[in-house]
């Protein structure tokens, strides 16, 4: 069975290409256009990757990204955080909500593709454990 991703994103464009270059893969794609969807759509369809923009409506990728961390059902599920924010600060963030990797807006679709079929490679092998962020 081919691999699931969730792309959680408001721009029309960064869907439409990524949608397009993960089904030539030969991944089953999902999409979700706001932060409430996103959650929605992890709980229904157990994405075994998530592309989660950080700025979206209803909810933003900061706080989905720990909701889906605060539930051990989807410990498995890997994310992948995308943001025009590249400041140092905004991808400490992103990694202490939570994601697995920090991409920042614009990126390569081939790189962010690598980075893709890497975290779905190494999901064979147990993944290190993150330490908890401080609250």
């Amino acid at each position: 069975m081919s691999a699931s991703i969730l792309i959680a994103d408001d721009d029309i464009n960064i869907v439409q290409a990524l949608r397009f270059l993960m089904e030539k893969e030969g991944y089953r794609v999902r999409v979700a256009t706001d932060g409430e969807a996103a959650l929605a759509a992890v709980a229904e369809h157990r994405p075994d990757v998530v592309l989660l923009d950080v700025m979206m409506p209803r909810r933003n990728g900061f706080d989905v990204c720990k909701s889906i961390r605060a539930d051990h059902e989807f410990t498995g599920t890997r994310i992948i955080m995308l943001s025009a924010k590249g400041l140092t600060g905004e991808r400490n963030r992103g990694l202490s909500a939570g994601a697995d990797d920090y991409v920042t807006k614009p990126f390569s679709t081939r790189e962010l593709l690598a980075r893709v079929k890497q975290m779905l490679d190494s999901t064979a092998a147990p993944m290190p454990k993150r330490p908890r962020s401080a609250r």
